[in-house]
């Protein structure tokens, strides 16, 4: 591990950012989170992000700024695609949103969501700098039949939540990976079978690790803000920890592993097949 002896400026910065935002989201009256929830989230990605640089003497930023730009960008048409999803399953509305028209809600909505896969990404960075050795689990080879496989289970989880969302609602923090993953592994582009197929787990953990850090901000930030995300679930809505209900916290994990498929799909897609700055080396 390579430590830079300082905390980076830009790290500071989002520290200040991410303190004072969250100072006004929580202490004002009225209408708020629809302006600060980005500078908000853009502070907490710059400071995870300064926190790798500052421990491994790399992050996703330093690496190549243009592709950290591309987080963002990618971010908020893959949540929209969940936003899309909630038409059907109605598993949560957002408290305030009525204050605004839908265009403008939709217009500051698109910006609050490019925020999700530069949180996640950097937060699971983060987790990797302490997660130094592979963490050795079942090796999944891509095979004929397990790519198959995954890509008829994806589309029958999916069918099952649109057509009883009721019973299957929680399909949707799953069935897209199993179906854009072969996808991936397909045309070539790089996917967590990389690793899973000799046995190594440790981008999936620190995935796990990662989203679930970011999912704790996600909820308590959320919890005094307004307008807020407010979860309606047929079932296992008990124990909540802020407003989400305790089984809620384990659909972040399969949710983790959707971005990941997701966001190299449409890197593959934009010209880069083999290579990723948000993983690690298939040899590390």
């Amino acid at each position: 591990m390579v430590m830079t002896k300082k905390f980076s400026l830009y790290g500071w910065i989002g520290l200040g950012l991410a303190a004072f935002s969250w100072a006004l989201n929580w202490g004002l009256p009225g209408l708020r989170t629809h302006w600060a929830f980005f500078p908000l989230w853009l502070g907490y990605c710059l400071t995870v992000d300064a926190l790798v640089l500052w421990r491994t003497g790399t992050s996703l930023l330093t690496r190549n700024r243009l592709k950290y730009i591309g987080l963002f960008a990618a971010s908020a048409p893959v949540w929209w695609l969940f936003e899309l999803a909630n038409w059907r399953l109605n598993n949560w509305h957002y408290d305030g949103a009525e204050a605004f028209s839908p265009v403008v809600f939709g217009v500051l909505a698109t910006i609050n969501f490019t925020t999700v896969i530069p949180a996640v990404f950097g937060a699971a960075e983060l987790m990797r700098s302490f997660l130094r050795k592979p963490v050795k689990g079942p090796a999944i080879r891509p095979t004929k039949a397990v790519t198959l496989g995954f890509f008829i289970a994806g589309w029958v989880l999916l069918g099952l939540m649109l057509a009883w969302p009721v019973y299957f609602f929680p399909f949707v923090w799953i069935s897209l990976y199993f179906i854009l993953e072969p996808i991936n592994i397909w045309l070539g582009h790089r996917s967590l079978v990389d690793w899973v197929k000799d046995g190594n787990w440790r981008p999936v953990a620190t995935l796990w690790l990662g989203v679930l850090l970011t999912a704790f901000f996600w909820e308590m930030w959320n919890f005094y803000s307004y307008p807020k995300w407010v979860y309606h679930v047929p079932w296992g809505d008990w124990f909540h920890i802020f407003e989400m209900p305790l089984l809620g916290y384990g659909g972040y994990l399969p949710f983790a592993l959707e971005l990941s498929a997701m966001y190299h799909l449409l890197a593959g897609l934009f010209g880069q097949k083999k290579t990723s700055y948000v993983m690690e080396s298939p040899d590390a």
